[in-house]
């Protein structure tokens, strides 16, 4: 399946690495992991990771971007992890590269880049790079395999979600050669300060239904900066206070940024991702976001849930 992506990567002598802007731990544990995995099996080539700060997940090693010339672009392949659609691309000079590859496992938009490999059956981009790496034969190193691991476990909810499946353990299990530690990794990713716990409070006393009883909450911009936390950790940290509400099948956590308001929708039941794609979004079935213009997006964003619950069809 990866014959393509590892053509490339061994037909070029520079490499420069994007994912999806505003990352999470699979969009930078793909990226870091596929970095070192190239470095280590070819040490030869030269390999950048470009696109904006990692926020929350500073902690993961060499998650600081390399900031480059737009001259290093000329003659170097730009490999996309994580993205489905061009619009979500962090650092969007990756068309000035001579030749462009993708890895994903969202939902398939259209197509952005000269080489492709995409599946949806894997949990996570990073478990894709991960297997790719297995099935190649490429050495391990310590570096990728935490990565990559941080990233499979992060986009699997702790290997929670149904995308979680027995391969997924086979490469889990494939990175765990690598002496990972797991504790402090865990430690970073999950501890919370008592301040954040009283925050998250705030947040669960704020959730509102919809006559179908799809759950949301709506975060403006002052609230976010009175809250000390990022957009990021306040977007996509907050929506899972509403997974496990009894009788909630639907959620969805809006968040005003600058650019407009952050959508993340979720659903335990319901193909939820044509609402993302129907405003500029996109994602997974049970998984996706959007970035909408204006608060009236929101609630007709809310309307398209509801029609979804009426009709009750389950994917």
């Amino acid at each position: 399946m990866f014959e393509s992506i590892v053509k490339k990567i061994e037909e070029y002598n520079k490499i420069i690495i994007h994912r999806h802007n505003n990352p999470d731990g699979d969009a930078l544990g793909s990226q870091i992991g596929l970095k070192h995995l190239i470095l280590s099996n070819y040490p030869e080539k030269t390999v950048f990771t470009v696109g904006d700060e990692a926020g929350r997940y500073t902690f993961m090693e060499d998650s600081v971007m390399d900031e480059i010339a737009d001259s290093e672009f000329e003659g170097a392949l730009s490999i996309i992890l994580d993205t489905s659609s061009p619009n979500l691309i962090s650092d969007d000079r990756y068309t000035l590269s001579k030749e462009t590859a993708r890895i994903d496992h969202h939902i398939f938009i259209d197509k952005i880049a000269d080489t492709e490999v995409t599946d949806t059956s894997f949990e996570s981009c990073a478990g894709m790079v991960a297997y790719m790496a297995k099935e190649t034969g490429w050495k391990l190193n310590l570096k990728s395999a935490t990565a990559l691991f941080t990233g499979m476990v992060t986009d699997s909810g702790r290997f929670r979600y149904d995308a979680t499946t027995a391969r997924t353990f086979e490469v889990a299990s494939y990175l765990m050669s690598q002496p990972i530690d797991t504790t402090a990794l865990y430690k970073n990713l999950y501890a919370e300060k008592f301040s954040s716990v009283l925050n998250h409070s705030k947040f669960v006393l704020k959730i509102q239904f919809t006559d179908k009883n799809v759950a949301y909450i709506y975060n403006t911009l002052e609230e976010v900066k009175e809250s000390g936390l990022s957009t990021f950790n306040v977007s996509r940290g907050m929506v899972g206070c509403m997974a496990d509400i009894e009788g909630v099948d639907v959620w969805v956590n809006f968040t005003e940024c600058e650019e407009g308001v952050l959508a993340e929708l979720r659903s335990s039941i319901y193909n939820i991702n044509p609402v993302a794609v129907k405003y500029g979004g996109g994602g997974h079935k049970k998984a996706s976001g959007a970035t909408l213009k204006s608060k009236e997006d929101c609630f007709s964003m809310l309307k398209d849930l509801d029609e979804i619950v009426d009709k009750g069809e389950t994917c």
